[in-house]
C-alpha cells in the first residue's frame, strides 16, 4: 500500500521540476525627474494692515453653592441676675422627679 502511494508522488514531483522556466525580462526604471533648487530669498514684504477685534465672549455660569462652615464655638456665661423680691405668703412645693423603675 505505501508503495502505491510514494510511487504517484515521486512521479509528480519529478515532472513538476522537469517543466521549461519562462525567460524574465527586467524592465529599466524610468530616469529621474529634474529636481528643481531654490535660488536666493527675495526681500521681506511690507506689513500687513492690522486685523479687526474680534468679538467679545459670552458672560460664563454661575459657581455652585460652598460647603456649610464649621461650627462656632460656645459663648461665654452671661452675667449673674439680681437678687429677687421677697415674695408674699404663698408657698411653693417642688416634688422631684419620680425615679424609674431598674431594668433586668
Amino acid at each position: 500500500m505505501n508503495h502505491s502511494i510514494l510511487i504517484p508522488t515521486l512521479f509528480a514531483v519529478l515532472s513538476l521540476t522537469a517543466c521549461d522556466k519562462p525567460t524574465v525580462v527586467n524592465v529599466p526604471a524610468p530616469a529621474p525627474a529634474p529636481v528643481a533648487v531654490p535660488g536666493p530669498a527675495g526681500p521681506q514684504g511690507a506689513t500687513g494692515s492690522q486685523g479687526a477685534t474680534g468679538y467679545q465672549g459670552e458672560t460664563g455660569n454661575r459657581g455652585s453653592t460652598g460647603a456649610q462652615g464649621e461650627t462656632g464655638l460656645q459663648g461665654d456665661e452671661g452675667s449673674k441676675g439680681a437678687t429677687g423680691k421677697t415674695g408674699d405668703s404663698t408657698t411653693v412645693i417642688v416634688v422631684p422627679p419620680a425615679t424609674p423603675a431598674p431594668t433586668n
